[in-house]
């Protein structure tokens, strides 16, 4: 009896133990599967990694965008452009008769969300990376991309730490995997300050930029020394931290100051807020701004933005983008190109694909070592590739060669003026 009752007491302590095992499984596979969804905007980056990298008939990259959050509205059209392209190719056939499969996943804007991304998207097997789309989104999955020689190209992030580990050290080695379809800060922020005395005939200006942020600061700095060169005095610079949404203080400052020009390289969001305060405290001074300004025409009224300029990637209603923007308006069921974002998207997702292309004629296996190192040397070879923004060839620090276009805001539109 004793012997019996020992026996049941042993089993039903089996069947708790199994039990308790079983709520712990279900509960651990309820988490990941929870963080995968918030993590991915697609069911596609659910898929196996060993049928992903394995299938003949795919080559399988990740597309990381912010297409949530503060900055979506430069996210989401990095998203549209590139999968338009990628849509197109694949209609045609693919690349070597192989479908480019594309693992979405939104980054929210986060440099924390872009990592994990990224991680996800190698476990699913991918074999080259689109994205960022903010600069220090973009840095912080360059370091990522880096150690792991992934092929990655952005559309739209600007700062020279994108592809250079340390800006500030001359001797610094490049991320020779990380490449881009837009021009640098440094470019910029010149850009603009040639363009302030050569066509604006400026001799002063203001300059009121974000802090700790990699974007503004980095062309702050540029149209500073630009503009030490030229003559052009700086007779006040403001700032703010992020978050901050009151500019009041800061632009009656640049009003008593009676600049020729304000030169604002922040986003748009900010940008709109800046200028309906520096008109409210006075300043008449011509607003100037970096690609981020583009959509501002969303974010002040149409008699503060008149005349403001900003430098894009992109020459809206031009040759070049005409069947870019109708196939986009189609596509999307939009009236009009969002911003410069979606086209430089669109060219990134072609320069991305050329490397792929090269790649699967050198007859490589997707996601093995090879196929990657053979992606990223194909890039950085090209010489007058063509895109719609322009045509692509890349220094030594993988940034590309090519002109901006200038962009000013006329009765609440954003108007192309001129390749400078």
């Amino acid at each position: 009896m004793k012997k019996a009752m020992k026996l049941v007491s042993l089993v039903l302590a089996v069947v708790m133990l199994l039990g308790c095992l079983a709520a712990c499984s279900s509960k651990s596979a309820t988490t990941d599967s929870t963080a995968s969804t918030d993590t991915a905007s697609t069911d596609t980056a659910a898929s196996d990694s060993s049928e992903a990298s394995s299938d003949g008939g795919e080559i399988v990259i990740a597309l990381i965008s912010n297409t949530t959050g503060d900055y979506a509205q430069y996210g989401q059209p990095v998203r549209d452009g590139a999968m338009l392209y990628i849509n197109q190719l694949n209609a045609k056939g693919g690349i070597n008769g192989k479908q480019v499969k594309v693992l979405e996943y939104d980054d929210k804007g986060d440099g924390v969300e872009a990592v994990n991304a990224y991680n996800l998207a190698c476990d699913n097997g991918i074999t080259a990376v689109f994205g960022a789309t903010l600069t220090g989104t973009t840095i912080a999955l360059a370091d990522a991309t880096y150690e792991d020689n992934m092929p990655q190209v952005t559309a739209s992030a600007t700062a020279t730490g994108v592809t250079v580990i340390d800006p500030a050290d001359p001797e610094s080695e490049i991320r020779p995997n990380v490449f881009r379809a837009c021009f640098i800060d440094p470019y910029q922020g010149e850009k603009m300050a040639n363009y302030a005395v050569e066509k604006l005939s400026a001799k002063t200006a203001a300059v009121f930029y974000q802090t700790g942020n990699d974007y503004s600061e980095g062309l702050m700095n540029a149209f500073v020394a630009k503009a030490a060169e030229l003559g052009l005095e700086i007779v006040d610079t403001e700032a703010f931290a992020e978050g901050d949404k009151d500019f009041k203080a800061q632009m009656t400052n640049i009003a008593a100051a009676d600049p020729d020009v304000v030169f604002a390289p922040i986003y748009y969001a900010e940008a709109g807020l800046a200028i309906t305060a520096a008109r409210a405290a006075g300043c008449d001074a011509v607003f100037m701004g970096g690609d981020g300004f583009g959509s501002v025409k969303n974010y002040a009224s149409a008699d503060d933005l008149e005349g403001s300029v900003y430098c894009s990637g992109y020459a809206p209603g031009t040759d070049s983008v005409k069947q870019f923007e109708e196939d986009y308006k189609a596509a999307y069921n939009v009236d009009e190109i969002p911003n410069m974002f979606a086209p430089l998207a669109y060219d990134a997702a072609m320069l991305l694909c050329e490397g792929l292309k090269a790649a699967e004629a050198q007859g490589l296996t997707a996601g093995t070592d090879e196929y990657k190192q053979a992606v990223i040397d194909a890039i950085k070879t090209m010489d007058g590739t063509e895109g719609i923004t322009g045509s692509y060839a890349f220094d030594e620090f993988n940034n590309p060669i090519k002109p901006v276009a200038i962009i000013e805001l006329t009765g609440g539109n954003e108007v192309y003026q001129e390749m400078f």
